[in-house]
């Protein structure tokens, strides 16, 4: 996974929609270069000055770009994304939520083969404060520049905790929604991979939630390769009821499988530093951090 700095192109898909022309117009007040959008049958217009073409091909052809942020309705997610891939997309930012599982998988297929990187789909997105690139719909105020990772299965929640750290002088390196579908593009393990050698992280957040065994896998993760910086998590749902959908598609718990017990015990077992609330979160970064 690569992420675009300040002045390399972004595209948005669906750019005329009524999400994408409003989120492009927020990203473009944070500071994001958006160079241009996609929408069939509706190229030559301008969204906030910005052209407008009738493929990915002509977008990827005209701005040289290898990144778009898809807003595009759930039916036609998939046919979007492969299009965007196909056209030469290397980071895909899929917003859209209800995206059925077999076409997620199919598109996880289709970008696999051409060694993209799908990011969602149901996600918030992704921002890098220092360099002012907002790629989604988080509010950029919630966020600043600083040393720590925020990784999310939760789009609110990771607005929630990045005011919290922000609020306690610890910006962020980087903060990244991986998606709350049952299937996600990109894993808690990839992303702790991406800043294991990245200087200008010093700590890393997770916020996890229940369902699926996305946290024990990255306990056993943690464990196995030795992450060499410290992280700090936090669950939600520890009082949800069984098998009852929390949110998210894929929050739910069957049985004893997903819980929040299970995967707090097995983060604090490979020493992590869990926090009951979205408020302690700081406070266990600072005392890792030796503050």
């Amino acid at each position: 996974m690569m992420l675009p700095l300040q002045e390399e192109p972004i595209l948005v898909q669906n750019i005329t929609g009524r999400f994408g022309r409003l989120h492009t117009k927020l990203m473009l007040e944070y500071g994001t270069n958006i160079a241009a959008g996609v929408a069939p049958g509706k190229g030559r217009q301008e969204v906030e000055g910005v052209p407008v073409y009738n493929t990915m091909a002509e977008a990827v052809t005209k701005t040289g770009s290898r990144t778009s942020v898809l807003f595009v309705p759930a039916e036609f997610t998939l046919a979007a994304g492969k299009e965007a891939v196909e056209a030469g997309v290397r980071l895909l930012i899929v917003i859209t939520e209800h995206v059925p599982v077999r076409d997620t998988l199919k598109l996880l297929e289709v970008a696999g083969r051409s060694g993209a990187t799908i990011v969602g789909p149901n996600c918030p997105g992704a921002i890098v404060p220092s360099s002012k690139v907002k790629m989604g719909i988080m509010p950029g105020t919630s966020f600043r520049a600083g040393s720590v990772a925020l990784f999310s299965r939760s789009g609110t929640l990771m607005y929630e905790v990045a005011g919290q750290l922000s609020s306690a002088g610890l910006g962020q390196s980087i903060a990244l929604g991986i998606g709350g579908d049952p299937v996600t593009g990109t894993t808690m393990i990839e992303c702790l991979d991406y800043v294991k050698s990245k200087e200008e992280t010093k700590a890393v957040v997770v916020v996890g939630e229940i369902g699926g065994d996305a946290e024990e896998r990255l306990a056993r993760h943690i464990s196995k390769s030795g992450f060499p910086k410290p992280v700090v998590a936090y669950i939600a749902g520890r009082h949800a009821p069984k098998e009852k959908r929390l949110g998210h598609a894929g929050a739910i718990i069957y049985g004893d499988y997903g819980t929040a017990e299970s995967k707090i015990g097995a983060l604090r077992k490979a020493g992590v530093g869990v926090a009951m609330s979205p408020m302690e979160v700081p406070s266990l970064v600072k005392r890792a951090l030796g503050g």
